[in-house]
C-alpha cells in the first residue's frame, strides 16, 4: 500500500505509519485510494484490538493538494464535490470500525491534517513548539471541507470554534487539549506510540472509546444548536461582525459561517454534504486561486530561498548597528533583539538613543503583562541592546543599518564617517524608502557590501523587508540582508534599484489617484471609503496623513536636488496640493497637526473643513465603479510596470510586496496575480476605457500584450 505502513503487533494493535512519497504527507492523487486500502484491510482483520494512526515525517499530515484545488472549474466542479464526499466516506469508516483509532501526532496537523485526526477516537499529540494544529484554510479562501467545519462545531459549538474556522488560527498542542481539538499530550516524541498503545490497550472494551461524539444517540453540541435562544440571538450580530471585516470581498468567512450554522440545524450526514458543497463553491471563485497562488506557492518560494544567491554561505548577523533612534531605527533594534542579535543603537545623543530603546522596553513590558513573556527572558533581550552616542560602541558590527531622515547628503556622510566601524567582511545597509540604493552608495568606500535594507512602519508588526540591490551590491552582501531578514523572522523580497523601488513607487500611485480624484471635485469622504471598499485597509486621503505630507514635500525637494523626477508618472497635481496643504495651510499631516483630516484629543477624526472650500464641487459626478478602479489599477499597472522594467525581479515578489508592504487587497493574491483572474485581455480592455475617460497613465504597460501574445499568464 503506497504510502501507508501497517505493522500489527502481538496485541493486536495495528499502526499504520504515513510515509508517503514526497516531503510530507497530503492528500495527493494516491492518498485516497492508500487510505482506502488500508481501511478495508483493518476491517478485514480478526483479533483487532486498537488502530493507531502515526507519521513518519517530521509533519503529521500536511493536507490537501493545492495543486487540484487551482484546477476546479465549472467543468470538473461535481468530480472534485464527489471526491471530497469520497475522502469523507473512508473517514467515516475509519471512525465506524468498531475498534478505538488514536491519532498520534507527532508534528504540524493543519487543515485535512486535523480533518484526518479528527476521524480519529483519541487524539495525542507530542507537546513541542513545533507541532501545530489548526484550520488555515480561510487563509487561503477555502474552508475545510474534510469534516473539519462541522466536526469542529459538534466538538467546541459556535463561539469557541470562531477563532479557529473565521479566524485561521493555529494552536500548540496544550491550547488544542484545553479547546478540547485534542485530548492528551505527552512530553516525548519516543513516548507518543507507545502512549497510544497504552490507551487502546487500556480502553478497547469500552464502547464509548470508538464512537464519535456525532454518533451517540441525543448528543448535545457545546453552546446549544441554532434554535438554542444565546446561539440564535448570536448569529445576526456574528453575520454583520463577518460581513464588516470582509468588506464583501472574502467569500470564504461568510461561507464557514453559513455551513457552521447548517451543521447546527440538519443531522451530521447531511451537514458534511454541505461543507463539501461549500468547499466547492470557494474552489470555483477567482479570489481563492489568487488567494492560493500567493499565499502558499509564491509565499514558499520566497521564504524557500528562491531570491537569495546559492553559491554563498549562510551569513548569520551577531552585532547590528542601528543608525538613527527614532521610529524605525527603534523598531529595528527591537526585532533584531528578539532574534537575539547584539544591537548597537546610536543617535547624535544618549538622551535619543535611551528613549529609543526605551520603545523596546514598553513592548517587551506589555508582552510580559499579557502573560507572553517571562520577566527573565524580557530582560535578557532588553540586555542586547546598547544605546549610545559614541561612534566608537559600532567597532566590530557585521551589520550597520543606516535609519536616518531621507536626504542624500546626510546618508552620504553618516555612511563616511561610521563605515569604517564595520568588521572586516560586513555590509552596510539604508534603510531608505525612496533614495536609490546605486546613488547612496557613492559614499561607500565597499558599494559592493552596500544594500537597500527596507522596512515598513510599525516594524515590530510589518512582516516584509524589501531588500534593494544596487548596481554593485554583490551576492554576498544580498545574501547577508537575505539571512538577517529571515533571522528576525521576516519575508524578504528582492528588487532591483530605482527611485522608490517597488512598494514605495507602487503605493505612491495609490496616494496620487487619491489626491487626483480630491481636485476632480469628488467628495473626500466618498474617496477614502472606496478605497477601503477594494480591500485596501486605509483611504487614500487618511493613509496620506499618516505617512505624513510634509515628509512627501521634502522628500520632492530631494529629488529635485537629485534632479529626478517621481517615477509613478507626472505627479505635478499631488505636488501642488501638497504644496498648498503644507505651505499655505500648514497642513502637514497628522503628526504635524493635521493634513486632510482634523484630529480629536479624544481619537475622533474628521475632514479638514477648509478642503471643501478648496476642492470640493457639489456637482462633480462619476461612477463608483470608475473610482475603485482607478484606485486600484493605478498600483496595479505600476506593478507591472515594475515588472516590465526588471525593478521586481519575479512576479512573487511583487504580490507578496504588495500585499504584505503597502496592504494590497488579500482577494487579489497580489497586484500583478490580479491581472490573472480579471483575464489579461479583460484587463487591457478596462486600462484603454480609462486612459480614454482619465489619462495615459492608465494604458496598458506593453508586458501585458507581449503575455497575452504568448498565450500566458503571469507566473
Amino acid at each position: 500500500m503506497t504510502g501507508f505502513n501497517y505493522d500489527k503487533d502481538a496485541a493486536g494493535i495495528v499502526t499504520v505509519t504515513m510515509d508517503m512519497e514526497g516531503a510530507v504527507n497530503s492528500m495527493s492523487a494516491v492518498f485516497l485510494p492508500a487510505l482506502r486500502d488500508t481501511v478495508k484491510k483493518l476491517e478485514a482483520e480478526t483479533g483487532l484490538m486498537g488502530v493507531v494512526l502515526a507519521s513518519a515525517k517530521k509533519t503529521f499530515f500536511a493536507g490537501g493538494d493545492l495543486n487540484s484545488l487551482c484546477l476546479v472549474t465549472q467543468e470538473n466542479a461535481e468530480t472534485f464535490f464527489n471526491e471530497a464526499q469520497a475522502i469523507k466516506a473512508e473517514f467515516r469508516r475509519l471512525e465506524k470500525l468498531g475498534k478505538p483509532v488514536v491519532a498520534a501526532i507527532n508534528g504540524a496537523a493543519l487543515g485535512g491534517g486535523l480533518e484526518l485526526a479528527l476521524a480519529c477516537h483519541y487524539r495525542i499529540a507530542w507537546d513541542n513548539k513545533a507541532v501545530q494544529l489548526g484550520f488555515p484554510e480561510v487563509t487561503l479562501g477555502l474552508l475545510p471541507g474534510g469534516g473539519g467545519v462541522v466536526k469542529t462545531i459538534y466538538l467546541m459549538g459556535l463561539m469557541a470554534s470562531n477563532e479557529y474556522l473565521i479566524e485561521g488560527k493555529r494552536v500548540e498542542p496544550a491550547k488544542a487539549k484545553a479547546s478540547g481539538l485534542i485530548h492528551e499530550t505527552v512530553d516525548s516524541l519516543d513516548g507518543l506510540i507507545p502512549r497510544a498503545k497504552t490507551w487502546i490497550s487500556e480502553n478497547h472494551e469500552n464502547e464509548a472509546a470508538c464512537t464519535q461524539p456525532w454518533d451517540i444517540k441525543g448528543y448535545k453540541i457545546p453552546g446549544g444548536n441554532a434554535n438554542h435562544p444565546g446561539v440564535a440571538q448570536m448569529l445576526p450580530v456574528a453575520s454583520a461582525m463577518v460581513a464588516q471585516k470582509t468588506r464583501g470581498l472574502l467569500p470564504a468567512p461568510v461561507k464557514i459561517l453559513d455551513v457552521a450554522v447548517s451543521a447546527m440545524r440538519v443531522d451530521f450526514d447531511t451537514a458534511m454534504r454541505i461543507e463539501s458543497r461549500g468547499l466547492t463553491e470557494l474552489a470555483l471563485t477567482p479570489v481563492a486561486k489568487n488567494m492560493i497562488n500567493t499565499f502558499f506557492f509564491n509565499l514558499n518560494q520566497i521564504n524557500g530561498g528562491a531570491s537569495r544567491p546559492k553559491d554563498v554561505a549562510p551569513q548569520t548577523t551577531e552585532k547590528v548597528g542601528v543608525l538613527g533612534a527614532g521610529m524605525m531605527g527603534q523598531g529595528i533594534a527591537y526585532v533584531s533583539a528578539m532574534a537575539g542579535i547584539e544591537v548597537i543603537l546610536k543617535d547624535v545623543s544618549q538622551e535619543a538613543a535611551d528613549k529609543g530603546k526605551a520603545y523596546s522596553e514598553a513592548l517587551l513590558n506589555k508582552r510580559v503583562a499579557r502573560g507572553r513573556m517571562t520577566e527573565e527572558r524580557a530582560q535578557q533581550v532588553l540586555g542586547l541592546i546598547k544605546p549610545t552616542a559614541e561612534s566608537s560602541d559600532l567597532e566590530g558590527c557585521d551589520l550597520i543599518i543606516e535609519a536616518v531622515f531621507e536626504n542624500m547628503a546626510l546618508k552620504h556622510q553618516i555612511t563616511q564617517e561610521l563605515e569604517p566601524c564595520l568588521a572586516e567582511g560586513g555590509v552596510w545597509g539604508s534603510n531608505t524608502s525612496t533614495l536609490p540604493i546605486t546613488q547612496l552608495a557613492e559614499g561607500s568606500t565597499n558599494a559592493e557590501n552596500f544594500v537597500g535594507i527596507h522596512f515598513f512602519s510599525p516594524v515590530d508588526k510589518m512582516p516584509l523587508v524589501e531588500i534593494i540591490m544596487g548596481k554593485r551590491t554583490s551576492d554576498l552582501a544580498l545574501a547577508k540582508a537575505f539571512d538577517y531578514t529571515k533571522q528576525i523572522r521576516k519575508t524578504p523580497i528582492v528588487v532591483n534599484d530605482s527611485l522608490g523601488f517597488f512598494t514605495s513607487r507602487t503605493f505612491g500611485t495609490y496616494l496620487d489617484e487619491g489626491v487626483r480624484l480630491l481636485t476632480e471635485g469628488i467628495h473626500p469622504v466618498q474617496i477614502d471609503n472606496l478605497g477601503k471598499a477594494i480591500g485596501m485597509p486605509v483611504g487614500p486621503l487618511a493613509v496620506y496623513d499618516e505617512v505624513s505630507l510634509e515628509l512627501s514635500r521634502k522628500a520632492w525637494a530631494t529629488w529635485s536636488e537629485m534632479g529626478v523626477l517621481d517615477n509613478w508618472g507626472d505627479g505635478t497635481i499631488t505636488r501642488d496640493v501638497i504644496d498648498t496643504m503644507v505651505g499655505e495651510h500648514g497642513r502637514g499631516g497628522r503628526h504635524h497637526g493635521g493634513g486632510f483630516y482634523e484630529y480629536g484629543e479624544d481619537g475622533s477624526k474628521a475632514i479638514w473643513p477648509g478642503l471643501f472650500d478648496l476642492y470640493y464641487r457639489a456637482d462633480a459626478t462619476m461612477a463608483e465603479t470608475d473610482i475603485r478602479d482607478r484606485l486600484l489599477f493605478r498600483q496595479v499597472i505600476e506593478a507591472l510596470k515594475c515588472l516590465e522594467t526588471g525593478v521586481l525581479r519575479t512576479v512573487a515578489d511583487g504580490n507578496i510586496g504588495s500585499i504584505m508592504g503597502i496592504g494590497a487587497p488579500a482577494w487579489t493574491g497580489g497586484l500583478i496575480q490580479f491581472v490573472n483572474t480579471y483575464g489579461l485581455e479583460q484587463f487591457s480592455h478596462r486600462c484603454a476605457e480609462l486612459a480614454s475617460q482619465y489619462g495615459d497613465r492608465f494604458g496598458t504597460p506593453a508586458i501585458v500584450a507581449e503575455k497575452i501574445a504568448a498565450g500566458e499568464e503571469f507566473a
